[in-house]
């Protein structure tokens, strides 16, 4: 054995003399569903509901079985510490459940330092830590392993942890106090995922541990283990002597990297097997079945890597303690068109899948999926068979069973931690009910947030699920911000004198879709958005967006193409000059005009809208570093620069009240990272400041009432949240600041004995009703139409169709409250939807949505056909139009003399299928027929005619149904419908759709063919 390292290290380490603090109450933004992967979940096999889930970057979590939520362990880790947020192991004592252990450390690349084992004795409400003299990787490749970290079930004070990077098998003796090097252990691993990139180019290690606790007895130490290696030939390694020698088992599988091992009490120890050690890769892998006493191999694989239906790889593994026949395993990965779990209650001679194919596309399920606690998983994804939303999961690298009660069952995934209360119905032929089991977890890391002074409270951007509107702090949202798609939004701003205009921007995928658009917009405050009509050419997102005070202007700091403004809402890009590539950027707050950017210590200006950028004589910024630049509202040429690094400096707190001419650096403020502003204190002017900073050497979150003159800091040694990434403060509740964290998820504080909600001066909003309406050009049909106004004490100050000011007295007249459009206008907009924008003195301007249809030649009969897309993407293997069919005559219409048409191409002819989901009449009654135009018109090449059975009966005067359908291509190939003549690019409720053609006994009675 190598000489012991480490000594114990309290973590009490007495606070500096610092600014003074306020009483704060720290909060989750609540999600419900975590939003981040869950590679651990250990359930101690003494105390019941005693559970642990640890996360890849955001720490570790305690389950709370009175409230069937989680308790976060690792809100102390501080800016500093922030590699102790990354846990790539969790111990939970089987001899004294108080004690539970965590390696942690985020990366083993050179830009983390090493790891540490942490332990504690009252279940991780305080941890104490021992140094390592090497990294660990919470968040490097094979993180859902496992686990790494175990305790002797017999002698508790004996720890065994298993390296990364080739630094083998350690132990400790003392409780995890000390640890040395077990140099007698033959194998550290050999696998590297990827030799040719920095993050994957570092050797695993060992996968796992497990001891047989039937080779000691209470007060002696386990005489067997067993560690699973990342090596595709060398990959079980046994010890029967208590660690001091070790053999490699004979007859062992190769080519596989062990995932996951579990020593059943009868002696079976079970392993899953996958190709690549996951969380993302694993396209083959086995499960096999490895007999302690007889030394007899058997693969058990529910589809053997053997089977051409072996696409991927076995990751989670659970064995029932109470039958230990009884097993669970997880697919790693099976991307398409879903995750599979397997169980056998035979040893694994045979599986039943939780899903099997039931004649393809269908799917035969053995499970519920509720996700009511986090509705938003849909990820705003329409299911297509036999894709499912929201599906099972992805990354299954651990799913257990509950030790003290075989109908429990948790699973973690990419996105949520899953679960079941009813797990053995699978073994009658009931199904397995599964639900979202992540409250109180929250671990996403945020990318920017705003805090406008009207509408929702919050905007969020996040990395992996996009970014939410949040209504309400304390509950889930209902989706995430999906209509452009991607998977993280970089930037987000909006329009300080017009809070409504929102804007983001990400990076879409535009292999899967050649349409697709990084930027989206939108009108009513984040609530529903819309792709721009264009972008810079060559981009591919990503970057920083700022929006002019009026909305009127849009500055682009793309990643990779350079800056860019648009002055039409996104329907152009015009290359601003005079600045660097990959500035950052913000609006003046106040004038319109006015852009401001950053770029290597240089300060530039723009005074048009962003089209140039002139760099201003400001000196002293950092050249590097963190960069974090705001205006302050209500006060032009008000800015602020938080930044720098410590090399080479300088660090800290700049402020601009001249447009950035000059800045002048704070003293009181050592390091400064992020800047943001609410609402001013009593008896203030200034806006409060907000700032993630050392100042007087500690680091925290502080507030300035004076503007930076003094400060206080609002969190404490118990609410630090390792490296948090952006700040504000609201603008309608003194006191309260928002914290994005780095897989922590949002927290926001609210002082100590204040009154938070209600704002007592809330601005108050108008509103116009109706918000949506139509109007026909034909020429007999064309009529006014009138709008109703709530002012709430504001002024109404015109109308706007995009950037376009409407001419009152011509294009609408005002009396009172109330508004009338003028149908000569109106009969000049295009067929579509017309969004008009109804400005006012103060709040959000509600927008009146006006669907423009022209009738003229549409038939003059007794339906109506409404319509909208259930995806509205441009790529998709399946097309599915939602219709509302309408009897709009005096009698009713037998259903079977009506046919509906919708106008398409094809894409590459195939052979085509046709699905009704759902319809009043019953799927049964509903017919699909595919019809080849003769000669192909813009936008379309064939068409799908809709027609009704006998059975469908009729529709009387006055009523309407719904029919729901989709179509696909036998090989379920691609169609591009953003071109499509019937294709409605926007909207998900119904409205009239005159390219959607309605008949009745063959004549046609609503809309236009192409």
């Amino acid at each position: 054995m190598a000489a012991a390292i480490g000594s114990a290290w309290s973590g009490l380490v007495p606070e500096a003399r610092a600014a003074p603090s306020a009483a704060y109450n720290w909060r989750d933004v609540v999600t419900g569903g975590g939003g981040g992967f869950i590679p651990g979940i250990i359930f101690n096999k003494k105390q019941k509901d005693l559970i642990y889930a640890r996360t890849d970057i955001g720490g570790a979590y305690r389950w709370n079985a009175a409230t069937s939520s989680w308790i976060p362990l690792s809100d102390t880790t501080g800016w500093v510490d922030w590699n102790k947020n990354g846990v790539d192991a969790l111990a939970t004592d089987p001899v004294e459940p108080n004690r539970v252990y965590m390696a942690t450390g985020t990366y083993t690349n050179d830009w983390d330092t090493n790891g540490q084992i942490m332990r504690s004795t009252d279940k991780g409400d305080t941890w104490q830590v021992t140094p390592l003299p090497f990294k660990v990787g919470g968040n490097m490749p094979g993180r859902s392993m496992g686990e790494r970290l175990v305790i002797d079930p017999n002698k508790n004070n004996i720890l065994f942890f298993g390296a990364r990077s080739g630094n083998g098998l350690w132990k400790s003796t003392d409780y995890g106090a000390t640890w040395t090097k077990v140099t007698q252990f033959p194998n550290p691993g050999t696998y590297v995922q990827d030799p040719n990139n920095s993050y994957g180019n570092d050797i695993v290690g060992l996968a796992w541990i497990t001891f047989d606790p039937g080779t000691g007895t209470a007060g002696s130490a386990t005489q067997t283990l067993y560690v699973g290696v990342a090596d595709k030939e060398n990959n079980l390694c046994r010890s029967t002597d208590g660690g001091a020698t070790w053999e490699a088992i004979p007859g062992q599988p190769v080519g596989f990297l062990p995932h996951h091992g579990e020593l059943a009490s009868n002696g079976n120890l079970y392993i899953t097997y996958s190709d690549g050690v996951g969380p993302y890769d694993g396209t083959k892998g086995d499960v096999w079945r490895f007999n302690t006493q007889t030394g007899v191999w058997t693969n058990i694989s529910p589809v053997p890597s053997s089977s051409t239906d072996n696409y991927y790889g076995y990751g989670g593994l659970a064995v029932d303690a109470q039958h230990p026949d009884t097993l669970v395993v997880a697919t790693l990965n099976s991307w398409w068109p879903d995750a599979n779990l397997f169980r056998s209650t035979n040893g694994g001679a045979t599986w039943t899948a939780i899903w099997d194919w039931d004649g393809y596309p269908s799917r035969k399920l053995r499970y519920t999926q509720d996700i009511s606690g986090a509705p938003w998983l849909s990820l705003g994804i329409e299911p297509i068979p036999p894709t499912p939303s929201p599906k099972l999961g992805w990354m299954i690298g651990d799913l257990e069973i509950d030790p003290f009660n075989s109908n429990r069952l948790m699973y973690g995934t990419g996105a949520t931690l899953y679960g079941t209360n009813n797990l053995t119905d699978w073994d009658s032929g009931g199904k397995v009910n599964i639900s979202v089991m992540a409250r109180g977890i929250e671990e996403t890391a945020i990318m920017e947030l705003i805090s406008p002074p009207a509408g929702a409270p919050l905007l969020s951007a996040m990395g992996d699920i996009s970014g939410f509107r949040h209504d309400d702090l304390t509950a889930p949202p209902a989706k995430t911000m999906s209509v452009p798609a991607w998977s993280t939004t970089y930037g987000i701003d909006y329009a300080e004198l017009n809070p409504g205009f929102v804007v983001r921007v990400g990076m879409a995928d535009y292999s899967a879709d050649a349409n697709a658009r990084s930027v989206g917009l939108s009108h009513d405050g984040g609530a529903n958005w819309y792709k721009a009509s264009s972008e810079p050419t060559g981009t591919k997102g990503g970057g920083t967006v700022a929006v002019s005070a009026d909305g009127n202007a849009i500055v682009w700091s793309t990643s990779d193409v350079g800056v860019y403004s648009s002055k039409s809402g996104g329907n152009s890009w015009t290359a601003s000059s005079g600045i660097p590539a990959g500035a950052k950027i913000a609006a003046d707050r106040v004038n319109p005009n006015k852009f401001y950017a950053y770029s290597a210590g240089r300060f530039y200006l723009s005074t048009n809208g962003g089209a140039t950028f002139t760099q201003t004589a400001a000196a002293g910024l950092p050249s590097s570093g963190a960069a974090s630049l705001k205006a302050v509202p209500g006060r032009e040429g008000d800015v602020w620069f938080a930044g720098g690094n410590e090399s080479p400096g300088p660090y800290g707190l700049w402020h601009s009240i001249d447009s950035g001419a000059t800045f002048t650096k704070l003293a009181n403020v050592q390091e400064a990272d992020g800047v943001g502003f609410g609402k001013a204190a009593p008896g203030q002017s200034y806006m409060a400041l907000y700032v993630i900073a050392r100042i007087d050497g500690v680091r925290g979150f502080f507030r300035s009432d004076d503007g930076g003159a003094s400060w206080v800091r609002v969190n404490d040694a118990q609410h630090q949240y390792a490296r948090v990434t952006t700040i504000t403060g609201d603008p309608r509740v003194y006191g309260r600041v928002y914290v994005g964290t780095n897989g922590r998820g949002i927290v926001y504080g609210d002082p100590v004995g204040g009154t938070p909600d209600p704002d007592p001066d809330p601005v108050k909003q108008s509103t116009i009703s109706p918000t949506s309406s139509s109007f026909d050009k034909k020429t007999g049909n064309q009529a006014d139409i009138t709008v109703t106004m709530t002012l709430n004490g504001n002024t109404f100050g015109g109308i706007k169709n995009g950037t376009a000011t409407l001419v009152s007295g011509t294009d609408y007249t005002v009396s009172g409250s109330i508004v009338t459009l003028s149908k000569s206008y109106l009969a000049r907009q295009p067929v579509g939807t017309t969004s008009l924008s109804f400005q006012f003195s103060a709040g959000t301007s509600p927008v009146l949505a006006i669907t423009v249809i022209d009738t003229t030649s549409t038939g003059s009969g007794n339906i109506k056909v409404q319509m909208y897309n259930g995806s509205t993407a441009a790529a998709v293997n399946g097309i599915s139009p939602r219709f509302k069919l309408i009897n709009t005559g005096t009698i009713a219409v037998a259903l079977s003399t009506v046919k509906l048409r919708y106008y398409y191409t094809i894409d590459g002819e195939k052979a085509q299928s046709f699905f009704c989901d759902w319809s009043h009449v019953g799927g049964s009654n509903v017919t699909g027929t595919f019809v080849k135009l003769a000669t192909p018109t813009t936008g379309a090449d064939h068409y799908l005619e809709i027609g009704f059975t006998s059975g469908a009966g009729s529709l009387a005067a006055g009523q309407s149904i719904e029919i729901q359908v989709r179509f696909s291509k036998a090989d379920w190939s691609n169609y591009t419908q953003s071109g499509d003549y019937s294709f409605a690019s926007t909207g998900a409720t119904y409205a009239d759709w005159i390219k959607a053609t309605g008949y009745v006994s063959g004549g046609l009675q609503w809309g236009l063919e192409p």
